[in-house]
């Protein structure tokens, strides 16, 4: 170990107060070692620099330190130094992580934090808590603790016998399409969601989650009506639907609007009544719980629970384990909760990974010999033994992956590229992106030139195939600019014409998006927002490159719980064409709320908001595009990853460009790393193996 640099507290304080000035960490991180360090001035230096460094692991989406991993890989665990890192700062060389520890044992590190008054190994009041050989801060730890106890809780909890659901299921799903491999996963997620009181359903794009749960939900009331005419008004169940964003909210909306159309229906008890006994309107997961400005805490909690018998959560994967804590704490003991999402995207902006950790066996199903029988009888469906596990643990009886697209076919570009980066195929990926397809474009610009991009930017075709042209799938800004002119009311419009027209301009804008893996450096989107801007300016499309103005589109970065704004949401700057506000620059943003379509906002009240004409492909998830501009920067980092690939990729409806400026070989570094998050949610300890579930 490097025992002159952390030999002391003094010195370790110096240590990490350069490691904050070079901004390898935050202030945050820091403040709570001094913290620890005046409450208990005894407090060794390791236990100090254990504490900075899980608070730094929460910044970048762990809800943990995992010692272990951190001492064997500390540079690719802790990302350190970071990717913008200055190469001469203040005071000289910086000494890195493996320097620091070098040497040191599991053991002395854990000696080390086996302090009473600062780490406890469970329950208490402590500010650390040590757990599995992972160091949380309590907050948590005892978030992971009420998630895996909730969901514990319901598993195995059987709502209907397999002859209950079989007639109810026939009358959901004809007859499948003969051919088809396997059994229908959709028809297999609606049976064991009904048999359990928490369930997951996974499935890249284009695989049918929406559509499996307006089945699920006609399924529920069908079986809470008891297959007969009962009174619908006090026997139906109540049910809510919600996401992470405004934008997911809304996209769900459409999603399930057009899933009640196509619900068959003929052969349940209740027939057409049903259509209106699922909701239509998704709400964020935030309105749903009531934020509170200025805090932390939500109106519903287990004290004020919500009064509701199933929630539905989309885009679950966005869902941050602080969030699904509080989730849990609202529901009724006996209500259910489905998730949906897919389990392979990039984890929550903020600390946790909980649909990945829950999903991690999904793709082999694991499910048990009695688990297995009941689905076929349950389905008419046998379930190969490929999918049969003996050892198959509790949680793995209430997941279904769904595992065929209905969105791209065999032949996409996209489609084929997603798989081949999910199966972690460096060469396959290589050979699609160099075919032709017709939905997927790949860019090579030449070194530091960006002269493609500002083509893409502005028609959607970065000129790589001769006579290529933008296309009503291959769109770029030109087109929702050019809408906001265009359509713009006249100046007699009325609030529902002017609402519309706003609509119009956020769903244009959702035809074309570019996006990048890095914030900094020459293909970050802190310089491509720059970049682009000016190119839309010198094309006339908007006023001014600078400052607020009609056509600029916005991120919020942080959530906004006085506005009703939640990290990731995006608006668009437009100059209210009507009324007495005619002229005035207002912000509008879908509301996810069907009573009220647009949110309108003032510039001055958004107070963490940026442009958005390039996004991080982290700050895109729970959002879909008609064309994505994936651009790749030059040099590896270790922020380059196949899930981050794979979420760039599937962000794209029908059309993908990949702008490489590093070339194939990036492509393949980047499909050979993978990221996990460190966490204890899926350990069997609390989720144990349940045989009594049958």
């Amino acid at each position: 170990m490097n025992g002159r640099l952390i030999d002391s507290r003094r010195r370790l304080r110096a240590l990490l107060g350069r490691w904050s000035a070079s901004e390898w960490l935050r202030p945050l991180d820091v403040a709570f070692a001094d913290f620890l360090w005046r409450e208990v001035p005894e407090a060794p230096p390791l236990l100090l620099l254990g504490a900075a460094l899980a608070s730094h692991q929460l910044g970048r989406g762990h809800v943990c330190l995992d010692l272990a991993a951190t001492l064997a890989e500390p540079e690719r665990v802790l990302a350190l130094p970071p990717e913008a890192a200055d190469s001469a700062p203040p005071g000289g060389r910086l000494p890195v992580p493996a320097e620091v520890l070098a040497g040191l044992s599991l053991a002395e590190w854990l000696a080390a934090l086996d302090r009473p008054a600062l780490v406890a190994r469970g329950a208490g009041n402590t500010p650390l808590v040590l757990a599995g050989g992972r160091l949380y801060l309590r907050r948590y730890w005892q978030c992971e603790q009420d998630v895996r106890r909730a969901i514990a809780q319901r598993l195995g909890a059987t709502a209907a016998p397999a002859v209950a659901l079989r007639a109810a299921l026939d009358g959901l799903f004809p007859a499948p399409a003969a051919g088809l491999p396997g059994p229908d996963w959709q028809k297999v997620a609606c049976a064991l969601a009904a048999r359990n009181a928490f369930a997951i359903i996974t499935g890249g794009p284009g695989t049918g989650k929406t559509t499996t749960v307006v089945r699920l939900l006609a399924l529920l009331q069908e079986l809470a009506l008891g297959g007969s005419a009962a009174d619908q008004q006090t026997g139906a169940l109540r049910i809510r639907l919600a996401a992470p964003t405004g934008k997911a909210a809304a996209r769900l909306n459409e999603a399930i609007a057009g899933a009640l159309a196509r619900l068959p229906l003929g052969g349940l008890a209740q027939g057409e009544a049903l259509r209106g006994l699922i909701p239509a309107t998704a709400t964020t997961v935030h309105r749903l719980l009531g934020s509170r400005p200025e805090t932390r805490r939500f109106r519903h909690h287990s004290g004020h629970p919500l009064a509701v018998d199933v929630l539905v959560i989309d885009e679950a994967s966005m869902v941050d384990l602080e969030l699904m804590a509080a989730v849990f704490a609202a529901l009724p003991p006996a209500a259910r909760l489905v998730l949906l999402g897919d389990k392979d995207q990039l984890a929550s902006v903020e600390a946790g990974a909980v649909l990945g950790e829950l999903c991690r066996g999904a793709a082999e199903a694991h499910y048990l010999p009695e688990t297995a029988e009941w689905i076929g009888a349950a389905t008419g469906q046998p379930i190969g033994p490929e999918w049969v596990d003996p050892q198959g643990q509790a949680l793995d009886q209430t997941i279904v992956m769904l595992r065929r697209s209905h969105r791209f076919a065999a032949e996409s570009g996209i489609g084929q590229l997603a798989e081949a980066v999910n199966d972690g195929d460096p060469e396959r990926v290589v050979a699609i992106l160099e075919g032709r397809h017709a939905d997927l474009a790949f860019v090579l610009p030449t070194a530091g030139e960006q002269t493609a991009l500002d083509r893409l930017a502005v028609d959607g075709c970065a000129g790589e195939r001769p006579g290529a042209a933008a296309t009503p799938q291959r769109q770029g800004y030109r087109h929702y600019l050019e809408t906001m002119h265009r359509r713009q009311p006249a100046p007699d419009a009325g609030k529902a014409e002017v609402d519309g027209w706003a609509n119009e301009v956020l769903s244009a804008y959702a035809t074309f998006q570019v996006l990048s893996a890095l914030r900094r450096g020459p293909w970050g989107v802190e310089r491509l927002n720059r970049q682009i801007a000016r190119v839309l300016c010198a094309a006339s499309l908007i006023p001014e490159s600078d400052g607020w103005h009609p056509g600029r589109p916005v991120l919020v970065t942080r959530n906004d719980y006085g506005l009703g704004l939640m990290n990731g949401d995006i608006g668009i700057t437009l100059a209210i064409p009507a009324g007495p506000d005619r002229g005035t620059l207002r912000v509008a943003f879908a509301s996810g709320d069907a009573g009220r379509p647009v949110r309108w906002v003032a510039p001055v009240r958004l107070q963490a908001v940026e442009t958005a004409y390039a996004l991080t492909v982290h700050k895109a998830q729970g959002s879909e595009f008609g064309h994505v501009a994936l651009v790749l920067p030059e040099t590896a980092n270790p922020v380059l990853t196949r899930e981050l690939l794979y979420t760039g990729i599937t962000r794209a409806r029908s059309f993908l460009s990949v702008v490489s400026a590093g070339g194939l070989q990036l492509v393949r570094d980047t499909v050979a790393r993978r990221v996990l998050r460190a966490s204890g949610l899926s350990g069997e300890a609390v989720l144990p193996s349940d045989r009594s579930s049958g």
